[in-house]
């Protein structure tokens, strides 16, 4: 029994140890942002390549212009970006001729790539111009958080919404999303008898929602080898430790 016991201990200890050496990066990094935030407030700058000049910057915290922002972080993304702007532009598209109150713009804000990525992005301003579609040049590799952080402080929607660059999660699913959004507002503000479809404007609503997939994990899980769904318990582990309870899906969402 004592050797088991041994065993276990062992066991326990390595696992946290290999826990710390996770978590101790993100805890440091994110400290250090905190008090280096120099290069994350500089201004954003939308530039028109038709006219080849500058777009005034919109901020949050303005009066909202559109009804949704998608907000699309790419770091050398010239293999999947095109075809994830494509399907999501003729999703919006056919929403716009369906409803003509429907209003919408991309940002695609591109993380300091070295490849061909700001090009394949700006050829989408061309072709719908800078009111629809707009490109963030951070300059050089921040990371997808702060990809996000910029997109979303300089969008223009009520609704804001981050879609990834390699198009994991269909576009087509936002209905879906929205229309939990718009029930959780109506219920939980206690607004229902009030609020009705024409004077209901969700940007008077602090709300955060996720789009997950983590419906999908059975399935996952019995497709997978054993140590892949070793790995990916160890991530969540250390996505509980750092984030706290509640978030399953930090991967592939809304």
């Amino acid at each position: 029994m004592w050797v088991l016991s041994m065993i276990v201990e062992l066991l326990a200890g390595l696992l946290l140890m290999v826990t710390s050496l996770l978590v101790f990066p993100i805890i440091f990094e994110s400290y250090k942002r905190r008090f280096n935030d120099k290069h994350v407030d500089a201004p954003a700058i939308f530039e028109d390549p038709n006219s080849l000049k500058q777009v005034p910057c919109p901020h949050i915290h303005d009066p909202a212009e559109k009804y949704v922002s998608l907000i699309v972080p790419a770091f050398n993304e010239e293999h999947r970006l095109p075809a994830t702007l494509d399907e999501t532009m003729n999703y919006l598209q056919q929403r716009v001729a369906k409803d003509k109150s429907f209003t919408y713009e991309v940002v695609i804000v591109d993380d300091g790539s070295a490849d061909a990525t700001k090009s394949l992005a700006f050829g989408f301003v061309k072709k719908y111009t800078v009111d629809n579609v707009r490109v963030i040049l951070l300059g050089r590799n921040h990371g997808k958080g702060e990809a996000i952080r910029k997109g979303m402080l300089n969008a223009r929607g009520e609704l804001l919404l981050m879609l990834d660059a390699d198009g994991a999660t269909k576009v087509n699913d936002l209905e879906k999303l929205e229309n939990q959004i718009h029930a959780v507002a109506k219920k939980e503000f206690n607004w229902g008898a009030t609020v009705t479809d024409s004077n209901f404007r969700i940007s008077d609503f602090p709300i955060a929602a996720f789009g997950s997939c983590a419906y999908l994990e059975e399935k996952a899980l019995a497709t997978r080898m054993w140590y892949c769904n070793l790995l990916m318990v160890g991530f969540h582990l250390v996505v509980l430790l750092a984030a706290g309870p509640g978030i399953r899906d930090t991967q592939v969402w809304f």
